[in-house]
């Protein structure tokens, strides 16, 4: 997916009346303010009670649901054109709360929801930290090492451990000092394949696609 069609997706949905937030591949990029490697989908967060403004919205550019996992995703498809929703209720001090297959549930901070850019444009992203603890908890691809170590270089984080080899030999950084809890996260089509370290606080989950 394009940098023109992102910005064109994000446009379809605010002019609906609709806040969208980038995650995933493209949040990253968002927040490194250039494109880094080419992006299969799209992976937004959104109000889970903007699902009817949502299908609206793009029902009229020809998207159809592929996937229904509500109310934790679900997925619009058109043509070669995949939208992945995480849907989320916003509580009060403007946190995003998002059920989870296993029944818990994953909070995003407000200090998660931060802005980035696409091609010049201010969009609204998740912030690197809570981007770096949703790239923990299962066994890292070479894109999510890229993306993790782009946004370590580049917001002074620390290298996770699970990310370290990635480094090359003779790297020795401390782990990323993060909470210990974990649960599983649907993303990328039909594959189940991540797992969120979470921090619980007051009975709910920390720190995030």
């Amino acid at each position: 997916m394009t940098a023109d069609r992102v910005l064109e997706l994000l446009a379809a949905l605010e002019s609906g009346g609709i806040r969208a937030i980038l995650d995933g591949g493209w949040g990253v990029d968002a927040l490194l303010e250039r494109e880094t490697r080419v992006h299969e989908d799209l992976d937004l967060v959104v109000a889970l009670a903007d699902i009817p403004l949502i299908y609206e919205a793009l029902r009229t550019l020809g998207f159809t649901l592929h996937e229904d996992h509500l109310p934790v995703r679900f997925v619009l498809w058109r043509d070669s054109e995949q939208l992945d929703f995480h849907t989320v209720t916003f509580d009060a001090e403007g946190g995003g709360v998002q059920p989870q297959p296993s029944g818990g549930s994953f909070r995003y901070p407000p200090e998660g929801f931060v802005t980035g850019q696409v091609r010049g444009v201010s969009v609204p992203c998740i912030s690197a930290p809570v981007q770096v603890l949703c790239h923990l908890g299962y066994e890292p691809t070479s894109k999510d090492a890229q993306d993790v170590l782009q946004l370590c270089r580049s917001f002074g984080l620390e290298v996770p451990k699970a990310y370290a080899r990635f480094l090359g030999t003779g790297g020795h950084n401390k782990a990323l000092q993060l909470p210990s809890h974990s649960v599983h996260r649907s993303h990328r089509g039909t594959v189940w394949r991540r797992t969120w370290a979470l921090r619980s606080s007051h009975g709910g989950a920390v720190a995030r696609s």
